[in-house]
């Protein structure tokens, strides 16, 4: 799944690649239960009608969910869900499969979405509703929001008012915007704390360094322009993956010496999931 820092990297894709250009024509592909893709509209000429002749005027992002804002009043709003895709290509290129939402732009190009498993969702909605929040739900946290920069002491308030363990509040999108697994493992490392420390017993310090783990991690993974791990793991607009899966320190690397202490990372089941850690290094 893609999470925050592969969200961000296709925001700043968006802004670069796609913001100024008219749409042209949408085309949602049929034969392919495309509709689920925009089941927020009847029909595929009502989700049409609403993108054609509007000018993509900036890319912003509503925690996991991609928002363009249209010069008519309204935004295209983007969840790639699990396995969703947004692609830039030429007209020319061929449709890779699963392809659902084809948009076209009148200096040519297009923006496709793709998406095997039909979990995420792509519809247009009026501009004020987006603003207000409004079908759109937002973490507590967003450590990548330019706008509203995350403080330690704001994030040390936060975290007294929760006594589940680490690992598990990490990894809630409504306290946290898009760590997952895989991120919630590398910050806690990053760090040193343990997965299991509930998160109101930490003292500042430890604080400090969660905090500092997390800034790090996430601005890391965005600089590597996200994690891609497996064939079908994140591409970015242009279809290129991301490169932080090389400095990956304890995801999936159960058995290997930890980089600080040599230690062997281990790999322990918790509610449902599994957890990375080195229990040498991490306390």
């Amino acid at each position: 799944m893609p999470e925050l820092p592969e969200i961000e990297v296709l925001r700043r894709d968006l802004e670069k690649e796609v913001v100024g250009r008219r749409v042209k024509d949408v085309q949602v592909r049929p034969g392919t239960n495309s509709m689920k893709v925009i089941r927020r509209h009847g029909r595929r000429k009502d989700f049409a009608d609403l993108l054609v002749g509007a000018k993509f005027e900036r890319a912003e992002r509503r925690g996991r969910r991609l928002v363009i804002g249209l010069d008519n009043a309204r935004a295209l709003v983007v969840d790639l869900g699990p396995d969703g895709r947004l692609l830039k290509t030429s007209t020319s290129d061929a449709l890779a499969p699963h392809t659902h939402v084809v948009i076209s732009f009148t200096i040519g190009g297009q923006l496709r979405y793709v998406d095997p498993t039909k979990r995420g969702e792509v519809f247009v909605s009026e501009a004020g509703e987006v603003e207000s929040g409004n079908g759109l739900p937002r973490a507590t946290l967003d450590p990548l929001d330019g706008q509203n920069p995350l403080t330690w002491q704001h994030f040390y308030s936060l975290l007294e008012a929760h006594e589940a363990p680490l690992k598990e509040l990490l990894m809630n999108d409504e306290f946290v915007c898009g760590l997952g697994e895989l991120y919630s493992d590398e910050v806690l490392f990053c760090a040193g704390i343990r997965f299991d420390r509930p998160a109101n017993r930490l003292s500042s310090q430890d604080v400090r360094r969660l905090y500092r783990g997390l800034m790090e991690t996430m601005h890391d993974a965005l600089k590597a322009r996200g994690t891609s791990l497996g064939k079908n793991g994140f591409r970015d607009l242009q279809g290129g993956p991301g490169s932080f899966q090389l400095e990956l320190k304890v995801y999936q690397r159960e058995g290997e010496p930890c980089p600080r202490c040599r230690h062997s990372i281990e790999k322990q089941p918790v509610d449902g999931t599994v957890t990375y850690f080195c229990p040498q290094c991490q306390s």
